[in-house]
């Protein structure tokens, strides 16, 4: 089975969220189970200046105001797979993120720049630019994707078929209706069952309406996104699409994170020798310029700050846990409001509460692994990873019950169910709630050994993304009509770690 994976981003070569860990990982996990998969990326700084053996392929015209336009191959040193690059200099060497520039201003030609990798993404899976390949399927990651699917739906005689994974619905790639005429497509896709959307284009759409299949990156966001309240505008098309949508949840990649080979880490640890942990606590408190007290409950923050992932609740919360001897890290940029909301904390309270604004994935690694619990209070969450970082490092997550979220923490509570705990679930997007989760977190430090049991519970459970590549290629089957199982709830196996 051939496959070609579509995005506009990949850890660790460019990385704004979740997704480029996704595509780092999900295509080498389906070709270790015997399918021949590609990747195609535009040409961004990052990946071109990586790319290896390095083959042109095939140059074309000016397309989408674009100059020089040439399709290469080649290998990247993170990746198993071969590549295919887009190499577009005119609309992808800048200087800037892939969606926005250095002062954070998205790209006043990002539809150029999303529909040029729709349209080659067709025209690689049919075959007709590379001569040795042609995709059995197409698998496009988010709107930047989105109109591979209907180009491919628009091509007389395709035979590739479609996915298209909605990593985050409330990202949808709108843009003036006016310009659909540059996009080369039917006129009579620009209509309500297509890409208008009160109209505008929206490139999320196009993939919602001509995919062959429809997933999320948890069963849970599945059905959520299908309601008012989570359907971002979306849920009409959503439901219309019915069976077409599943939910595959997320996984870790442990070359990656792994607290026993973590390079990133002053200490390493596992749930039989946890020791190392204490000494990444240590030192995370000391570079953080935290009050060195090994027995204060040390809670991470590791996000996007804004409203979506609920900053404004910490904020709410953070007077009275802070009264309480909480200790806590904050690394994320974001809203520029909140950005200072968190900052002011810190220097009211240097000692009890330390942020550093940006990203730095090293950083962020040591926040993981040196934090007793990590804080995911989102108002939804397609799937979150952190909070699977937190449960692969014994960092016990806190979370709203929302998404992949509850999909992937059991509420640890004083009943039968805390012989299968492995964090705190709240339900309501409310400061008050969060603070009463936070404080049960606390309750439970205190007493050491319940505290480690949680901790290796939550450090047992397998999220690997072998299963997740296994019900992909499952869906794949299904939809090139190759007898398999059929898709099951995701149920986590635990897994010694």
């Amino acid at each position: 089975m051939r496959v070609l994976h579509v995005a506009a981003e990949c850890h660790p070569l460019v990385k704004t969220g979740g997704l480029a860990d996704v595509v780092g990982a999900l295509p080498q996990a389906i070709a270790e189970l015997g399918a021949d998969v590609r990747l195609l990326l535009p040409g961004l700084p990052q990946i071109a200046d990586a790319l290896q053996e390095r083959e042109d392929l095939y140059t074309l015209g000016p397309l989408f105001g674009a100059g020089r336009i040439t399709l290469c191959r080649g290998l990247v040193p993170s990746q198993s797979v071969p590549l295919y690059m887009i190499d577009a200099p005119y609309l992808y060497r800048r200087r800037g993120g892939p969606y926005q520039d250095q002062d954070g201003t998205e790209w006043s030609d990002n539809l150029q720049r999303f529909a040029l990798l729709g349209w080659i993404a067709a025209h690689v899976a049919a075959g007709e630019l590379d001569p040795t390949w042609a995709a059995d399927v197409v698998h496009a990651h988010d709107w930047h994707a989105g109109l591979a699917c209907a180009y491919l739906k628009a091509q007389p005689g395709t035979r590739a078929k479609t996915v298209f994974t909605v990593h985050n619905l409330a990202f949808q790639g709108l843009f003036p209706a006016a310009e659909f005429g540059a996009l080369g497509l039917p006129r009579e896709m620009l209509q309500s069952q297509a890409l208008e959307y009160h109209g505008k284009l929206s490139f999320l759409k196009a993939g919602l309406a001509y995919a062959d299949r429809i997933t999320t990156v948890s069963p849970t966001y599945a059905t959520e996104i299908a309601t008012h309240e989570f359907g971002c505008g979306m849920d009409g098309v959503i439901r219309h699409r019915g069976a077409d949508v599943f939910g595959i949840l997320n996984g870790v990649d442990p070359s990656v994170w792994n607290p026993q080979t973590d390079a990133h880490l002053p200490a390493h640890f596992s749930a039989r020798s946890p020791a190392g942990k204490k000494r990444c606590k240590q030192a995370l408190q000391s570079e953080m310029g935290l009050a060195e007290e090994p027995d204060a409950p040390l809670f991470a923050l590791v996000s996007r700050l804004t409203h979506q992932k609920g900053v404004d609740l910490l904020l709410a919360a953070l007077p009275a846990l802070l009264e309480r001897g909480a200790q806590f890290a904050v690394l994320g940029a974001g809203d520029p409001g909140l950005e200072e909301l968190l900052s002011g904390a810190s220097r009211a309270r240097p000692k009890r509460m330390a942020v550093r604004i940006g990203y730095d994935e090293a950083l962020a690694h040591r926040l993981i692994a040196g934090s007793d619990a990590v804080l995911v209070p989102s108002r939804f969450e397609p799937c979150g990873l952190t909070q699977l970082y937190g449960l692969r490092y014994g960092t016990l997550p806190v979370v709203r019950k929302t998404g992949g979220l509850a999909d992937t923490v059991v509420d640890a509570v004083d009943s039968a169910a805390a012989d299968v705990g492995t964090g705190f679930v709240f339900d309501g997007a409310a400061g008050p709630e969060l603070e009463a989760a936070v404080l049960r977190a606390m309750r439970f430090y205190r007493e050491p050994e319940r505290w480690r049991s949680l901790m290796r519970r939550a450090m047992a459970q397998d999220f690997s993304w072998h299963e997740a590549a296994r019900r992909t290629l499952t869906l794949y089957d299904a939809l090139l009509g190759v007898p398999r199982e059929a898709l099951a709830p995701h149920k986590p196996s635990p897994a010694l770690a």
